[in-house]
């Protein structure tokens, strides 16, 4: 019989469990459940005679992927996957994916609440500033990028927008102004929320050079990943602006010194939390239940990363 593993340190809600639960089981295969698990160790044993994997943030290391004998596909409940060793997977045949847009909502209306909360002061008493009138830019346009938009606009905000991947599309279209460069975005706003990827091209790609060229005052909202900040750059950017905060999903390894140096200019989340909803949960976790039946069944690799 076919098994699916559910492997997550970090737990679905357990609505979201009982929703993979019904679509594995309901298509005849056998549903194995790994959660809060202490060591690496563990995960690795876990897997050895699964033929499909589903995991959150959870890391499928090359170990982990040579251990699964059986395994055929695994999918990230989530947008990012670059916790998968995509190599190790392709050289033993395995289809990775992920789930776009699953969590997409959750992560845009996390990015505004901690806009919402260092504009009014962290809610401290004190007067604070408001959004609308106010200068987004959004660094992608995907999933999040899309719905962190839409919200802004809401809030009367103009929006920017850079497609790394369709620089030449610039102009106005539906209240929002298309920018040409990763440069141009960051000249004109004061707020910037990064909506890109961890990997070759982006990690570091935020620096110095980018964040100066923001007006006053410059908040770096960061729903992505760490690894896509310069973290030496940013700590001088904090040093010779003292008009810009950072907001991110992520704390930087540099936290420490941000935290003693810095007070009322950053605000970092406890651990990520961008996809911590009860809704995100169910729709990540149901729709890669689906993609692992659809696979099976159908042969379906539409949301194949590798």
């Amino acid at each position: 019989m076919t098994t699916v593993l559910v492997a997550t340190v970090k737990p679905f809600t357990p609505m979201a469990v009982e929703g993979i639960k019904k679509v594995v089981s309901e298509a005849g295969y056998d549903f194995k459940l790994l959660e809060k698990y202490a060591d690496q160790s563990e995960f690795i044993n876990a897997v050895k005679d699964v033929d499909a994997l589903i995991i959150r943030s959870d890391k499928a290391t090359r170990e982990v992927i040579e251990a699964a004998n059986n395994l055929k596909i695994i999918v990230r409940a989530g947008a990012g996957y670059d916790n998968i060793d995509l190599e190790a997977a392709t050289e033993r045949g395995i289809v990775a994916m992920n789930t776009p847009g699953q969590n997409s909502n959750a992560v845009a209306e996390l990015a505004f609440g901690m806009m919402v909360y260092l504009a009014r002061g962290f809610y401290s008493g004190k007067a604070g500033t408001e959004l609308k009138g106010k200068n987004l830019g959004i660094h992608a346009f995907g999933n999040v990028g899309k719905r962190i938009a839409s919200i802004a606009q809401g809030f009367g905000m103009q929006v920017y927008v850079y497609r790394p991947t369709h620089p030449e599309e610039v102009g106005e279209k539906d209240g929002m102004i298309f920018v040409g460069s990763a440069e141009e975005l960051y000249s004109a706003c004061n707020y910037v929320s990064l909506n890109i990827p961890a990997n070759e091209q982006t990690i570091k790609s935020i620096n110095y050079e980018l964040l100066t060229k923001m007006p006053v005052p410059a908040i770096l909202v960061n729903p992505a990943r760490k690894e896509i900040i310069d973290e030496d750059d940013l700590l001088r950017v904090f040093e010779d602006r003292e008009d810009f905060a950072y907001l991110t999903d992520v704390a930087p390894d540099c936290k420490d010194v941000i935290e003693e140096k810095y007070p009322g200019r950053y605000f970092f989340t406890p651990k990520k939390m961008g996809a911590q909803t009860a809704e995100a949960n169910i729709n990540a976790g149901i729709a890669a239940a689906t993609q692992i039946r659809d696979y099976f069944e159908k042969g379906d690799t539409t949301f194949q990363v590798n």
